[in-house]
């Protein structure tokens, strides 16, 4: 390994072996050699002659396809050197291994034929990378939620204590912003067109000289190359390249997809520090170079800071989907040469380390009880209210001295140190007439969850389940956390 040059971080240290494979060199030119046969294969099909001669042949064609995987990179970047422009450069390459075919080579093609074909294929293969992970984020996550449906715990507005709700309740409620992702992931990678073969201003004036003005020919061409590319379809329209707001569509799902990350990681964090719920900490891993108790929740403090990077570097599409001028500017290469693959290798280390947490969450049943307990004889001052009325209270008296009571309680708490002491208030004070036995009936904290175990069931049965039936041969991916 180079140690004399910069590195990305998305390569050493986040993303995975597969999905920095889609945005290898590799795939790039080898897709761009696949796309120049389809063109060559499709103009052949159709019949394009000289004369009476077919201009390509099939001798030409099995040339080519010889040549599709062995990239010859060293004459492509010498010749690079001299002309300036990468497209011409491999053509040049492929055209030295394929004498033969060397001068059919991007027929009728500019160079955003190759370049803007290629990058919508590298997106549709990176989206359905990203579609398994978050499919079994959302799997583990269901698994984590109907494991504890039922375990009461407190539940917090404004970071304020609140009305309790159950672990696995609050899991899917990280779950469903899972499940949008999704929606809209597969909704954006169901409309991916290929831009097809339109020329130099999407006029496809070059193919109307190729074939002789024949329109009924020329309206198979996109199609055919659809065909053999694995696509549905092509743009019906374009300029020199595909409108960039597609980029955009795709980086807002990824930045989707941090945004529901990151909610999750900061919930994670927060009920680290309560020590209730904490992430996975291998037995060797330090938490601290100076404090060595310490177990920092470093993995959802990744998930955030990655997840970050996706949402702010969204703003690269569609700024220079904004700023095109006219048919087509080259100031989107350099940008999407950098923002596209970064989005997608930062959003596939999020989606990595989302699992890893998952898969490893560590609940303290015993903290959580505790804290509940701490706050519950608040939470049933109306329960106990209501007991008192139907022993012939006043209500509205009732609701006065129980505020005073629980603002006498919280200072003791607050102010002296001291445990809550509510419900020994309470049952001292001859106005509810409750003992401090039927006080203790009230403490049961299955009795304030309301419906969280069944809306967790029924959020699993009818929605995580079917994801889990549809997308079956997704699941199971694992994840490897690197450092």
């Amino acid at each position: 390994m180079s140690t004399d040059r910069y590195v990305s971080p998305l390569s050493e240290r986040y993303a995975s072996r597969e999905m920095q494979h889609v945005f290898s060199q590799d795939k790039k030119f080898t897709t761009w050699r696949r796309l120049w046969i389809a063109l060559a294969e499709t103009e052949m099909e159709l019949g394009l002659s000289k004369d009476g001669k077919p201009v390509i042949t099939q001798e030409m064609i099995d040339e080519l396809k010889a040549h599709q995987d062995d990239v010859n990179y060293d004459v492509a970047r010498a010749r690079e050197k001299e002309v300036r422009h990468d497209v011409m450069s491999h053509v040049y390459a492929y055209g030295r291994q394929c004498p033969k075919a060397a001068g059919i080579i991007h027929l009728g093609a500019t160079s955003c034929y190759v370049g803007d074909n290629t990058d919508i294929i590298i997106m549709k293969e990176a989206l359905n990378l990203v579609r398994g992970k978050l499919v079994s984020v959302i799997d583990e996550l269901g698994r984590f939620a109907y494991e504890y449906r039922a375990l009461p715990t407190l539940a917090f507005t404004h970071f304020q204590p609140a009305q309790p709700t159950t672990v696995g309740k609050r899991a899917t409620l990280w779950t469903q912003e899972f499940v949008m992702d999704l929606e809209d992931l597969e909704y954006v990678m169901g409309s991916l067109k290929l831009l097809g073969s339109k020329g130099t201003t999407g006029t496809q004036a070059s193919f109307k000289e190729l074939f002789d003005g024949n329109d009924e020919i020329i309206d198979k061409i996109d199609p055919m190359i659809a065909a053999k590319m694995g696509f549905e379809a092509c743009y019906p329209v374009s300029g020199q390249t595909y409108s960039r707001k597609v980029d955009t569509r795709v980086c807002n799902v990824l930045a989707g997809i941090a945004a529901s990350a990151h909610k999750m990681s900061n919930d994670v964090r927060l009920l680290q520090h309560l020590k209730e719920v904490e992430e996975p900490f291998e037995k060797n891993q330090i938490g601290s170079s100076a404090m060595a108790y310490k177990r920092n929740p470093m993995r959802s403090e990744r998930i955030a800071s990655l997840s970050r990077y996706v949402m702010i570097d969204a703003l690269n599409p569609a700024i220079t989907s904004a700023t095109q001028w006219f048919e087509r500017t080259l100031d989107d290469s350099a940008n999407k040469r950098l923002s596209i693959p970064e989005a997608f290798l930062a959003i596939d280390g999020v989606l990595d380390l989302c699992l890893n947490v998952v898969n490893g969450l560590v609940v303290n049943d015993k903290v959580i009880h505790k804290r509940l307990m701490s706050e519950l004889p608040f939470m049933a001052t109306e329960n106990i209210m209501m007991d008192a009325v139907k022993d012939g209270g006043d209500r509205q008296d009732l609701h006065e001295r129980i505020r005073e009571l629980s603002v006498e309680a919280a200072a003791h708490v607050k102010r002296d140190g001291l445990d809550n002491d509510l419900l020994d208030l309470i049952a001292a004070d001859d106005m509810f007439n409750l003992s401090a036995e039927a006080l203790k009936d009230t403490m049961d904290p299955s009795k304030y969850v309301g419906r969280a175990p069944l809306q967790t069931e029924k959020f699993i049965k009818e929605v995580v389940d079917p994801i889990r039936a549809s997308h079956k041969d997704m699941l199971g991916a694992s994840a490897e956390i690197n450092v």
